[in-house]
């Protein structure tokens, strides 16, 4: 299917898509993609460097005629979230992009599709490869590792851009033209367990949540969608008292909300009666709260062998409080821009086993004091229990101007091509322009893309039609870029 898909049209945009999507991409383990990449605009002629971190840049003469016109930065990350269906059997380290189309639809095969990033990859390698497309002086950023960190725009150095405007190709609606984002700070909470003997006379249970949608921890954490670490906690905590804790393992991308969850327990026959009505209540009561929502979700327990260790009870009862105190989803929303959510946090992973806690959040926000003040907030709930918690891997988030030069000229160009008004909005993923406005603050920034949904995601797809409309708004953009300012 893959074939297919180069004939879709925007052709030149869908075969580089093709192309990119059979080079494995993680997030950290970017080689393959970077080679391929400086290959890439090796084989045009094109100057092209990779920097000390691995970020690719492209350098691309301004066409006949616009010589005269501010240079500009065209933006996308190289790496690409991986998730897949349990059920589907796939090595993200190995293997390209299983492709399909359904209806006006891309996606994958079970896994994420990469569309996040990779269609705005696409395209910048379409207008680079093009000797017909008019364009003013061309730098080609790829950046590496922006899913699990923001490596790449962290390390990019001042000065090596020459561009005055940038144009990043990672918003996911075609009818909305970014000028701000949301910050994020990873809080990891981490800590140690007494194991004690499984109590005799006993059945082992594999408590199962999963068929929930997940998607994006910025993007869709708005949407009241089931996190599959807050339901176990949930099933956990009403049956404490019913059972011991052998492990967990929920969750599996920081960025991602979480889909699944995995808890193995140990019940005394005596007490089975009890464990099994007081989870079949939750289980019925957490179904019927989702139901309109997550038509997928699954909850059942299995019989399963009975482990040889389980947590103490009193550790049992700290990590179960814990979890239930910590925020999980919208903390606060924007005051200043309607419907836009300005502080969230998403646990993202729990993973308890061999006498070993780590809990995994990320923290987004527009407004760093706001972000920090949820970190905080997770924070005292951990400590309470004894765990260590630390902060890493904070970035800033992207303040509006809406004097921007850039944004005057797309928004007047949206509604000529369309007949309507563009969306100009802020957003609250966690996009680069914050970090590279730090080395570079007279750039001028904006974000746009073609609309994507259930980014992180096994639903992840890309509209077809609104990928050729993508491509005819980034064409007239580049041809109506300002003139230098004398």
């Amino acid at each position: 299917m893959n074939e297919a898909i180069r004939q879709l049209e925007p052709k030149e945009v869908w075969s580089y898509f093709a192309d990119l999507n059979a080079v494995p991409r993680p997030s950290k383990k970017e080689e393959r993609v970077i080679a391929f990449m400086k290959e890439f605009g090796e084989n045009l002629n094109l100057e092209t460097v990779v920097d000390h971190i691995g970020n690719v840049i492209i350098r691309k003469p301004a066409t006949p005629g616009m010589e005269n016109r501010k240079a500009i930065v065209m933006q996308s990350h190289l790496d690409m979230v991986h998730q897949k269906n349990n059920d589907t059997e796939f090595d993200f380290d190995t293997q390209g992009i299983q492709m399909l189309i359904d209806g006006d639809w891309v996606r994958a095969n079970g896994t994420t599709l990469g569309a996040d990033n990779g269609l705005g990859v696409a395209t910048i390698m379409a207008v680079l490869a093009s000797d017909s497309i008019p364009h003013p002086d061309l730098e080609a950023l790829f950046t590496i590792d922006e899913e699990t960190g923001m490596t790449g725009a962290m390390e990019l150095q001042g000065g090596v851009l020459k561009g005055e405007i940038l144009l990043n190709l990672d918003t996911e609606e075609d009818d909305e033209i970014g000028v701000g984002c949301a910050g994020g700070v990873d809080v990891t909470a981490r800590g140690t367990y007494q194991s004690v003997a499984a109590p005799g006379n006993s059945k082992g249970y594999t408590i199962k949540v999963k068929g929930l949608q997940g998607g994006h921890s910025g993007m869709d954490i708005d949407k009241g969608l089931g996190n599959a670490n807050k339901m176990m906690n949930r099933l956990l905590y009403t049956t404490a008292n019913y059972m011991e804790l052998s492990e967990i393992k929920g969750g599996s991308l920081r960025n991602a909300i979480p889909r699944e969850s995995l808890a193995v327990v140990v019940v005394p026959n005596d007490a089975e009666e009890g464990f099994l009505s007081t989870f079949n209540t939750m289980k019925e009561a957490i179904l019927n709260e989702y139901k309109l929502l997550e038509q997928e979700l699954s909850i059942a327990t299995v019989e399963t062998a009975v482990p040889s260790a389980v947590m103490s009870s009193e550790d049992k009862m700290k990590l179960l409080r814990s979890l239930h105190t910590a925020d999980n989803g919208v903390f606060r929303m924007s005051p200043a821009i309607a419907d836009l959510v300005e502080t969230s946090n998403n646990i993202a992973k729990v993973m308890v086993s061999e006498g070993k806690i780590q809990i995994d959040n990320l923290t987004r926000s527009s407004v760093e004091s706001s972000k920090f003040d949820q970190a905080e907030s997770l924070r005292a709930a951990f400590e309470l229990s004894g765990y260590e918690v630390s902060f890493t891997g904070s970035y800033p988030g992207w303040a509006p101007n809406m004097d921007s030069p850039i944004l005057k000229v797309m928004d007047k160009l949206y509604e000529e091509m369309n007949g309507e008004k563009a969306n100009v909005a802020a957003c609250h993923a966690g996009l680069e322009c914050g970090i590279l406005g730090q080395n570079y603050p007279g750039m001028d920034m904006i974000s746009f893309g073609p609309t994507i949904k259930g980014a992180h995601s096994p639903d992840e797809r890309a509209s077809i039609s609104s990928t050729h409309k993508f491509w005819k708004f980034v064409l007239e953009i580049l041809e109506n870029i300002p003139e230098k300012v004398s």
